[in-house]
């Protein structure tokens, strides 16, 4: 990647000189690409050039985002057009200028919309409940609007490694099932992908990158401080895994990517009932997993 100022996205503009820096930055848009390859976020073949809605939070992973998907498509790498939006809830506090004036500034195409679902949120979420669950739904219903009010075929979020397996020991511990958050999907109307091209980045990546750019990152507790979430509980476990034995959580991240149906217990995945004695067990064997950070 040249780093002349005539060969680079604004978005880059002022990136350091490091060797660090560069490493970093490398990785991160190597690990976006191989998600976008490997998941069938591009179909290379269609006719139509299709668009994507970057939701931007504000927060370090949605500007993680932006960057290496411009970068990408200014590489002539993602043959996308990209819009990004921010969805202003009308949290006490919210800083509704900065956003509209970075992209601004960035020359990024993009869309702001004010929807006061903090309101409801507060009204229906009953007293010492969190808030997460009922905000993210109402954000996503907006969000899939406008996406087809822009005709975009795909709602693109900032997701990383680390949300992903946190969301995968969530389910374990309090749902009850072996799930977590899909690099690509297609909601329930079946009319608009979602994607996750930063399902590889892990979340120190993100932290690192979008403070060395100095992006003017907005707090993710507008909402206030509510202890004890079920996520944060299961971000302290994870992050003692990886004090303990430094790479654990890539370990997990490369089992979720590396199933057995067969050794485990579920008859809707493999056909217990029909295995018999001498016939040959046949795994499907996965694609190739990648040697991620």
């Amino acid at each position: 990647m040249l780093d002349n100022a005539d060969d680079i996205h604004p978005l880059f503009h002022g990136a350091p000189k490091t060797t660090e820096f560069k490493k970093l930055r490398k990785r991160i848009v190597q690990n976006a690409r191989e998600a976008i390859d490997q998941y069938g976020m591009v179909d290379r073949a269609a006719a139509d050039r299709p668009r994507w809605l970057i939701c931007m939070s504000g927060g370090k992973d949605s500007y993680t985002l932006l960057a290496v998907l411009h970068e990408l498509q200014w590489r002539g790498l993602l043959p996308v057009d990209l819009l990004a939006c921010n969805l202003d809830q009308g949290q006490p506090g919210f800083p509704a200028t900065v956003l509209p004036e970075f992209l601004e500034r960035m020359g990024v195409p993009h869309r702001i919309e004010y929807q006061d679902t903090y309101s409801v949120v507060v009204d229906k979420v009953p007293q010492g409940r969190t808030y997460c669950a009922l905000c993210s739904r109402l954000r996503r219903g907006h969000l899939y609007r406008i996406a087809r009010e822009e005709g975009c075929s795909a709602v693109v979020l900032g997701h990383h490694r680390d949300d992903i397996l946190e969301t995968f020991f969530m389910n374990l511990f309090h749902g009850g099932r072996l799930a977590t958050m899909p690099p690509k999907l297609v909601n329930e109307e079946g009319d608009l992908f979602v994607y996750r091209p930063l399902a590889h980045v892990a979340e120190a990546d993100c932290e690192k990158f979008a403070r060395a750019m100095a992006y003017p990152i907005i707090p993710c507790d507008l909402c206030g401080s509510q202890d004890g979430l079920q996520r944060q509980q299961v971000k302290a476990i994870l992050d003692q895994w990886e004090k303990n034995n430094p790479g654990r959580r890539q370990v997990m991240f490369r089992a979720l990517m590396n199933t057995r149906p067969s050794h485990l217990l579920d008859p809707a995945l493999f056909d217990f009932a029909g295995l018999t004695l001498g016939s040959e067990q046949v795994e499907e064997n996965p694609v190739e997993i990648p040697r991620l950070r």
